[in-house]
């Protein structure tokens, strides 16, 4: 059977603050084999990993990050937010967590977060950066902008990539051919197993977000998803240890 890949949604943002290094490393600790993460890019062109376009919600103060440079971006604790103890944790660097991973397994899913800002070039500097740490095999680029998907194809057809969306995709497997995409990164209620399985015959995944019920990730499993993006990668270990996966 074909390993399940347990994706950490922003590392195991359950468990630590989203998408900084203590969050990456934490969601390794609990059996994460694959890392989900945002990519957005810094007035100086630096590859940062955050969700959000602004430093509103993680860090406090309502700055965009396209108009900050790195060391700006930096400056600002987005850990404490979520407790006391993470206070000083920063907006990491694409780099640090490739550097994390390198010597490891882990499967890294990089969402191009180029919907409300366009970053432009975003594409060719990431795929610049997965090349420098030779690791195209073990990326896959996601986005909600499948213009950005087909970008990537075209500089790095050897990358997979993974088509972002939230419902009611008709044939989405017929989409994501037609765009060269490899995955289908569905909202978790826009799936049902017919779906998973006419998928699977043409050669295309499924890897649902963010599901944190673990009956549901039974469900998911059950249904023939290729992996699972959640804020609780320890449940998804435990479940896939209990099925001998």
């Amino acid at each position: 059977m074909t390993e399940i890949i347990n994706f950490a949604h922003r590392g195991a943002a359950g468990h630590r603050p989203e998408n900084t290094m203590v969050s990456f490393a934490r969601a390794l600790e609990l059996g994460a084999t694959g890392i989900e993460t945002d990519v957005q890019m810094t007035k100086d062109g630096e590859l940062v990993l955050i969700h959000d376009e602004t430093l509103d919600r993680t860090g406090g103060v309502s700055l965009w990050i396209k108009d900050l440079t790195l060391a700006e971006v930096k400056s600002h604790d987005v850990g404490s937010w979520f407790h006391e103890d993470y206070r000083g944790e920063t907006v990491p660097t694409l780099q640090q967590l490739l550097e994390l991973v390198k010597d490891t397994d882990t499967i890294v899913n990089l969402e191009l977060k180029t919907g409300v800002v366009m970053y432009p070039g975003i594409e060719a500097k990431v795929i610049e950066a997965v090349r420098r740490f030779g690791m195209e095999k073990r990326i896959i680029i996601s986005s909600f902008n499948h213009y950005s998907l087909v970008e990537c194809k075209k500089i790095a057809p050897e990358i997979r990539t993974g088509i972002l969306y939230m419902e009611g995709l008709y044939e989405p497997w017929n989409y994501a051919k037609q765009i060269g995409a490899d995955a289908l990164h569905a909202y978790k209620y826009a799936l049902i197993p017919e779906l998973v399985a006419a998928a699977k015959q043409a050669g295309v995944v499924y890897h649902p977000f963010t599901v944190n019920e673990s009956e549901h990730m039974k469900a998911l499993l059950q249904a023939g998803v290729a992996g699972i993006i959640t804020d609780y990668p320890d449940r998804l270990t435990e479940l896939l240890s209990k099925q001998g996966v």
